[in-house]
């Protein structure tokens, strides 16, 4: 009797580890015919979008990274004729569903040309209308050194969604970061969020306490 009960946990744990064996075999397999799909989709969805954000460009857009009031953020410089012509910059703040990503595009002298989401889990209905025209075409052609790059109830330029101020404001934040970051570009990295924009880190990423459907004075 004893020996039938070590024959078959020996043929247990042989059979288990000859599943975790192919298991791990497949999801190799998986992987490496996935990879290069994946990044080819993951590459055309920005390119699209460094496209959307930037005036007509020529030549394949220069990738790079500046580091930003402690925070290292990515771009995209592009140029025509041998001019630069902007830069596309993700940037991100914290909507009231977590981390809403964008891609902000700059021109050379400051303006905001537009901006696109990357992405956003922000509530259906509400605060997920941040990638409809309506909210976003704001940004189009944003100087702000001619406006104030704020919600209207915090004083500023911007109509916020209705009952979703908190993405309203996270989305202006973000501009407002990748503003910054432009600064620290085009000074060589000198700058820093708060000493260009006016916002700290804390403002750029803390998380909101206002409940999203109700009023916010």
């Amino acid at each position: 009797m004893t020996m039938a009960v070590k024959s078959s946990f020996k043929n247990m744990t042989l059979c288990l580890f000859s599943v975790c064996l192919v298991s791990s075999a497949l999801l190799a397999a998986v992987y490496a015919v996935t990879k290069e799909p994946i990044e080819v989709a993951n590459q055309a969805k920005t390119n699209n979008a460094i496209a959307q954000v930037v005036p007509e460009f020529e030549g394949d857009p220069v990738p790079g990274t500046i580091e930003v009031g402690g925070k290292e953020y990515s771009y995209y410089a592009v140029s025509k004729a041998g001019q630069p012509v902007g830069y596309a910059i993700t940037s991100s703040s914290t909507g009231y569903g977590g981390a809403l990503v964008l891609m902000v595009g700059m021109t050379a002298d400051r303006v905001v040309y537009n901006t696109t989401v990357l992405s956003q889990s922000e509530t259906p209905g509400l605060g997920a209308k941040c990638v409809e025209p309506d909210f976003a075409d704001q940004f189009k052609s944003f100087n702000p050194a001619e406006k104030k790059l704020s919600v209207k109830k915090d004083g500023g330029d911007i109509d916020a969604i209705t009952a979703s101020t908190i993405t309203s404001r996270a989305y202006a934040k973000a501009v407002e970061t990748a503003i910054a970051v432009y600064d620290a570009i085009t000074a060589a990295g000198t700058a820093d969020v708060e000493s260009v924009s006016g916002a700290t880190p804390e403002s750029v990423s803390g998380q909101p306490v206002e409940d999203e459907n109700q009023e916010i004075k």
